[in-house]
């Protein structure tokens, strides 16, 4: 087995370094303070949700060389590789190659596409090095980040500007790929600045049958971010902009159910993003955000998609109120996208304006020393459904220090996409599918009940029960007095899980992390309904469980290493098999500011699949590399 040549990284800082959080016993990782839950700076320990914490620690001892890597450290998302770019990512269930359930933001910046109400993947590339934690909720966070974020909300939070002071080098290299990353920073008085490029180049993947894959390809992205503070308030403005390529594998992004020559995907975007924070008296904060984004996609032959976005933010946690910890805000966004329709597939219209307002409130209401009331809701329109209205109610019992006993009840919605509303099979008339111009929101009504605490010194532990009712799920009907298909929601029912996860110190030298997430479904469809192949996806595309443990060792002579031992449970729709693998990292550090690294993913077996029909499913092989960093 060959392995790729060997890279190197440098990294430079001229400041002493902040303290890291792998130096941090458990009691001080309890203690984080983490902003997803409650808009708020709370601990860890205090958040009265599901809520997992990758750190930039996890991150940097996983190995991982791109963003959706990173996120299997998280044991409460499902995450499934499709190509060697492509990735599906869900929490609770509902996992496919269009997932649309899962809110996911990069430094307050929403990044779901309104085409699909999913994510793109392939091209959500942040400087790892940069990250300094992303914040995983599972279940819904709708009342404070809006419809959409139905079964959970991914939270990606990179470093204030005065932690890069100095320059940064990076590469790993290995049989899937390259990343080489570079970033220079200062710190002043009052401003500190980085400017940052990376470049990711991915080696086509390999069916069962070792054929390969038409699905290499590159992303290139460089990027700014400056923070300031005078007189008490901070400001951030960062900027990003991209470019790459990619092959696109049968059976293409949209299935048509007609056969043509697939050509490549070329991606593209540019973001500006601004935020001014005031505090206010008494423990008062007044926030004011802004961002621009644009990007654009061409999937030939299919479609071409221009999308540029403007957001709005306005955020105010007031202070001063005795027992009440109110914040309330408000969030305009508008939309231009123009669809450059094929011959196969439509977008109709082809050019469309959407604006989404919203209106949310929060109060944490004291109701004693140790117990906790938040009730929250939130309007928020768009221009499919008109106004959906989304409240919470939480209740959180801390009877001792590090102890916390939760429950919740929430009503949360999926919006109307362009791909429910607007989609035409084929691109000219007459047309097999004629969009879905009746369509609904989805609705889920979750109900949960969580504990967060640590039972003995040197240990902590998460667990989670929950229970969802879900109402008007999409699905594919026919008309068969045309005939003609379209979009509606004949679909309904319920799921019922588990999550727990938690940590250990074994040892001084010996770290040990473990999680599991079990899932059970309900799902049927309304009398009247035909869309069985689509139940059958919609239950059989998620594992019935998935599992993790990871061992961190710090040993003599600067050396550490990492063992993550993974499961998943297999799918039913398509079938594919159950597996368990290994990913090994051994870390070295010959002398401060250089930091080499090997890692091995995937050492179990020969191989496996992880999502998608087993002609076309990339099978995850075994796979070597080397890192380096070297910081000066």
């Amino acid at each position: 087995m060959t392995v790729a040549a060997a890279a190197f990284t440098a990294a430079i800082s001229h400041a002493a370094p902040d303290r890291s959080l792998a130096a941090l016993s458990l009691e001080e990782l309890s203690n984080i303070e983490i902003t997803s839950v409650s808009k708020r700076t709370e601990r860890l320990s205090d958040a009265p949700t599901s809520v997992y914490v990758i750190t930039a620690d996890d991150i940097r001892r996983s190995g991982a060389t791109r963003l959706v890597e990173a996120l299997r450290l998280a044991p409460n998302l499902h995450v499934a590789q499709m190509s060697a770019a492509d990735y599906t990512v869900t929490a609770r269930g509902f996992a496919s190659s269009s997932a649309n359930k899962l809110l996911v933001l990069i430094d307050g910046r929403s990044v779901y596409s309104p085409l699909f109400s999913g994510v793109f993947w392939d091209v959500q590339e942040v400087m790892l090095e940069d990250i300094e934690r992303i914040e995983v909720i599972s279940g819904p966070g709708s009342t404070l980040w809006g419809v959409n974020a139905v079964n959970g909300v991914i939270n990606v939070i990179t470093r204030d500007a005065r932690a890069s002071d100095g320059s940064l080098l990076s590469t790993q290299a290995g049989e899937t790929g390259t990343r080489v990353a570079a970033r220079h920073g200062r710190a002043h008085d009052d401003i500190a600045w980085r400017l940052y490029a990376t470049r990711q180049d991915d080696k086509h993947s390999e069916i069962q049958s070792g054929e390969a894959k038409d699905d290499a390809g590159h992303l290139t992205q460089v990027g700014f971010r400056a923070d300031g503070a005078r007189e008490g308030a901070r400001f951030t403005l960062q900027a990003d902009v991209y470019r790459g390529r990619y092959g696109q594998p049968p059976p293409g992004t949209i299935s048509t159910g007609v056969a043509f020559e697939l050509g490549p995907i070329t991606v593209s975007g540019a973001h500006m993003l601004g935020r001014w924070e005031q505090p206010l008296a008494q423990g008062g904060n007044l926030q004011l955000q802004a961002y621009v984004d644009h990007t654009q996609r061409e999937v030939v032959p299919t479609f071409a998609d221009r999308l540029t976005t403007v957001d709005l933010q306005l955020q105010h946690a007031i202070g001063g109120l005795g027992d009440h910890a109110p914040v309330w805000g408000l969030q305009v966004r508008r939309a231009w996208d123009h669809v450059d329709n094929s011959p196969y597939v439509a977008f109709l219209p082809a050019r469309l304006v959407q604006d989404w307002a919203s209106l949310f409130a929060q109060d944490e209401l004291s109701l004693g020393e140790s117990l906790h009331l938040t009730i929250g809701a939130r309007a928020e329109h768009n221009d499919y459904t008109g106004t959906e209205f989304l409240p919470t109610l939480r209740l959180a019992w801390k009877w001792a220090p590090q102890q916390l006993l939760w429950a919740a009840a929430t009503r949360t919605v999926r919006a109307p996409s362009r791909l429910d509303h607007d989609t035409f099979v084929p691109g000219e008339p007459p047309f097999l599918l004629r969009g879905g111009p009746g369509f609904q929101s989805e609705i889920a009504r979750v109900f949960e009940l969580g504990y967060r605490g640590q039972p003995a010194p040197g240990t902590s532990v998460s667990a989670t029960l929950w229970h969802a009712e879900y109402e008007r799920l999409r699905t594919q009907e026919i008309d068969f007095s045309v005939p003609y298909a379209y979009f509606a929601n004949g679909m309904r029912g319920r799921t019922n899980g588990v999550e727990l996860w938690g940590s250990a110190q074994l040892a001084p030298y010996w770290r040990m992390h473990a999680g599991y997430s079990r899932l059970w479904q309900d799902l049927r469809l309304e009398p009247g309904s035909v869309d069985v192949p689509g139940l059958a996806a919609a239950q059989g595309a998620n594992p019935p469980d998935w599992w993790i443990l990871r061992n961190a060792f710090d040993l003599p002579g600067a050396v550490e290493l990492d063992l993550a031992l993974r499961h998943t449970g297999a799918l039913t729709a398509p079938d594919v098999p159950a597996y368990t693998t290994l990913d090994v990292r051994v870390g070295w550090r010959p002398r401060p500011g250089l930091d080499l690294a090997l890692t091995g993913r995937n050492l179990l077996g020969g191989g496996h699949g992880e999502f998608t029909e087993v002609s076309t499913r990339t099978q995850v092989r075994r796979a070597w590399g080397i890192e380096a960093a070297w910081r000066f």
